[in-house]
């Protein structure tokens, strides 16, 4: 599902990947550009993006994004044939490039897309270094924040 909020001309999101921070234990996060067609942008434009099932992948030492879907609008040109699935390469700088290709080959690391969003005009892909976390990992991190939630209702009601 895409997902539109604050629209602050500067920086405002796309698409979020909510599923990422409780599959993965992000360390350090990069921002990259993307490759994109006229009929993305304008889709993108619109909110119709979604990274939940997308991962990154380092392939030739450039990094592309695979599974990310951007639909279509229904006034996409009809000489165009839209794949809303594509790969799309992400842009970075070759010190960042080799960083993380260090960091996912010998390491062990993962690369996940984070958040889409408008930065000066142009659209970013937040990614993420992450480790994978072990199914007890999300049960602590689950309990964790049941019991912020619960705490700030006794103090809400204490104060009362």
């Amino acid at each position: 599902m895409s997902q539109t909020s604050k629209k602050t001309p500067g920086n405002s999101t796309i698409a979020r990947n909510k599923k990422a921070r409780h599959e993965y234990f992000v360390e350090e996060t990069f921002e990259a550009g993307l490759m994109l067609q006229g009929w993305e942008v304008k889709s993108l434009r619109a909110g119709r993006a979604q990274l939940t099932e997308s991962y990154v992948h380092i392939r030739n030492g450039e990094a592309w994004l695979l599974g990310a879907h951007i639909s279509p609008l229904t006034t996409a040109s009809t000489h165009i044939h839209p794949e809303p699935t594509r790969t799309r390469k992400l842009l970075l700088h070759r010190q960042q490039l080799d960083r993380l290709i260090g960091a996912v080959e010998r390491k062990g690391y993962t690369l996940v897309p984070l958040n889409l969003h408008w930065s000066k005009g142009k659209a970013k892909l937040e990614i993420g270094l992450a480790k994978g976390k072990k199914q007890h990992d999300k049960r602590a991190t689950q309990k964790e924040r049941d019991w912020k939630r619960q705490k700030a209702r006794i103090l809400k009601s204490s104060n009362l």
